[in-house]
């Protein structure tokens, strides 16, 4: 029989893991041997907070990114299919969700591989959560484009969905180009579009706050580099 691909999910920065894992999901954890990680360093610092059954430098490690090919997938897969168990861990979050997993995730199940995804932090579903902006219709969109035409086309297509759809948009940025983001939305959007600005979900710094455009242009944000959850409702 097949083992259990885990989708586990990490913590979004420097925090107490009782806050954010269940009790019965880091056990979970602790007991699996096999890892398919973002980047080894930062997994094995959540692995050594969680604590292993089997020693760190034991642990066997594959390493799927942005860099990973289709076909290296099958190898990540082949403990899997001699009935061991696995779990995935992408750098911040949940795998699969704007994270690395989601082929791996969909090559298990054509395997018959079964898929568990663990409780734990989603800054995506929290932000939206507070944002008061409305969960019943949403659409995210990841990471917009980078160069500033396609970046305002973007936009703009999103306000126009989300106002005749009444559907809340929800969308990330790379840290170091929030202030980018920042001017496109307060030149592109309508004075009364709502914009939640979702800051270190779950951190102590965390800071949620929904205005309209022509508010938030009154007194800009000032988060810097850290990671955001953006939100518009038109």
């Amino acid at each position: 029989m097949p083992g259990i691909l885990h989708l586990i999910p990490s913590p979004l920065g420097e925090s107490d893991l009782d806050s954010i894992l269940p009790l019965e999901v880091r056990k979970k954890i602790a007991g699996i041997e096999v890892f398919i990680v973002e980047h080894p360093k930062t997994a094995r610092n959540f692995l050594k907070q969680v604590g292993t059954r089997k020693p760190l430098q034991e642990l066997e490690m594959h390493v799927l990114d942005e860099h990973t090919k289709p076909d290296e997938l099958e190898a990540m897969l082949r403990p899997l299919l001699e009935g061991r168990d696995a779990g995935v861990i992408s750098e911040a979050g949940c795998p699969a969700v704007a994270d690395p997993g989601a082929e791996l995730a969909r090559l298990a199940h054509e395997k018959g591989i079964r898929v568990i995804p663990l409780v734990g932090p989603s800054s995506i579903l929290l932000a939206l959560m507070a944002s008061g902006l409305g969960g019943q219709r949403f659409a995210f969109h990841g990471y917009l484009p980078v160069e500033t035409e396609e970046l305002t086309k973007r936009i703009v297509r999103m306000e126009k969905d989300s106002k005749s759809r009444g559907e809340t948009q929800i969308f990330i940025e790379t840290p170091y180009r929030n202030q980018k983001l920042f001017s496109a939305l307060f030149q592109h959007c309508q004075g009364e579009t709502l914009l939640t600005i979702a800051s270190d979900v779950t951190l102590e710094s965390e800071s949620i706050l929904t205005k309209t455009v022509r508010e938030w242009k009154k007194n800009p944000p000032e988060i810097g580099k850290r990671p955001t959850v953006f939100l518009i409702r038109a």
